[in-house]
């Protein structure tokens, strides 16, 4: 019974501090994964309760940002479709592949993140981003959301560093508005996974009662306080403990 509370109690924390990293330098879902792990749950469960119980932030965000969304209806529809059916496909496949191909993928993907979210503002210099008043890269931006979608689908750590990445890289508008859209996209995967994990995966529904309101509080925290912390530190200690993860994983 203490154990079982003591990993109420760790679930709070983790989504709390989620919540905050969320708001302030994204990539807090890679803190609730290995903490649902530390629960006794196996990788496939853990992963599907992190995307389910990350959805309302998501939503919470887009809604607060829904202003920044009404003058950009074509690119909005574009990608909201490549978000939907990316994330399906990313659903589908992982309940269809065998559960060793997950194990065997997932420390790739937790330090594909990692490195992503150590050197996105280095990529994005090397790829360069259109020039102002540019078009937008319709297709690179289309097939980038697809791509980014589907990874989210299949295991949704730092997919919010991976879509505001895409956009940055395709999309000629400001930060502001590809933040919303960012947003937007997030909720639109997550409700995808959530529709489908819940009818089909294996998700630990108290972990994820425990996990909603506390994400949602720490995001509002985070929010707050935003402005006075630095991202870039808070950016890379969740870096660490995603390269940490993916090499306990790789040797367990």
């Amino acid at each position: 019974m203490f154990t079982e509370w003591l990993h109420l109690a760790l679930l709070v924390v983790v989504g709390f501090l989620s919540g905050a990293i969320n708001a302030v330098a994204g990539g807090g879902s890679l803190l609730v994964f290995p903490a649902l792990l530390a629960t006794g749950l196996p990788p496939l469960v853990a992963n599907v309760t992190n995307s389910v119980a990350q959805g309302p932030g998501f939503v919470g965000a887009a809604w607060g940002q829904r202003d920044d969304l009404r003058d950009q209806p074509r690119r909005v529809l574009l990608t909201s479709i490549a978000a939907a059916v990316g994330s399906t496909i990313g659903c589908v496949l992982l309940m269809v592949l065998p559960g060793s191909v997950f194990d065997a993928v997932v420390p790739a993907l937790i330090a594909l993140s990692a490195v992503l979210m150590a050197f996105q503002n280095t990529i994005r210099r090397w790829l360069g981003t259109p020039e102002a008043g540019a078009p937008d890269r319709t297709a690179g931006l289309t097939i980038g959301i697809f791509v980014a979608s589907v990874y989210g689908g299949y295991f949704g750590g730092a997919r919010s560093v991976i879509l505001i990445a895409i956009l940055v890289l395709a999309a000629t508008d400001s930060m502001r508005r590809l933040n919303a859209l960012k947003s937007w996209l997030g909720m639109i995967g997550s409700a995808v996974t959530l529709v489908v994990y819940a009818l089909i995966a294996p998700v630990d529904w108290v972990a994820v009662l425990a996990l909603i309101p506390t994400t949602v509080l720490g995001g509002y925290v985070g929010g707050k306080v935003a402005q006075r912390l630095p991202s870039t530190l808070l950016r890379y200690v969740v870096v660490v403990i995603a390269a940490g993860v993916a090499v306990y994983m790789v040797l367990k």
